[in-house]
């Protein structure tokens, strides 16, 4: 079966803590973060790297897209959510599930899609 390729866009200070897990892993939320969202196409996970990400100067002004691959049956537990245009797609995954969605990221390993820099 064909794996899910799913999408992360991630600021300076959530990119380096998924470096230094070796790639491996996704931290976990904070208190205020309740869900967990991957996008389900690259254009979405793009438009938010590029249009929001490198305006948060906070966070390093830099928009980094990340995917990893994981199967369908595991995904099926999450709700796929519709966040505005037919293309922002999403799974809603609560915080206290994250550790083992990390676990079931097909060969332990996070890439890098894409970079964009803001000012």
């Amino acid at each position: 079966m064909i794996p899910a390729t799913l999408y992360r866009p991630v600021g300076r200070k959530e990119f380096e803590l998924i470096r230094d897990s070796g790639w491996q892993k996704f931290p976990p939320r904070l208190s205020h973060q309740p869900i967990f969202y991957p996008v389900c196409n690259v254009d979405y996970a793009k438009q938010i790297a590029r249009d929001w990400n490198t305006k948060d100067k906070e966070n390093g002004s830099v928009g980094i897209v990340l995917y990893w691959h994981m199967t369908h049956s595991y995904l099926s537990q999450f709700e796929k959510r519709i966040v505005g245009a037919a293309n922002h797609q999403e799974y809603w995954v609560p915080a206290e599930k994250l550790e083992e969605f990390n676990d079931n990221i097909i060969g332990k390993s996070i890439y890098i899609e894409d970079v964009y820099f803001g000012d």
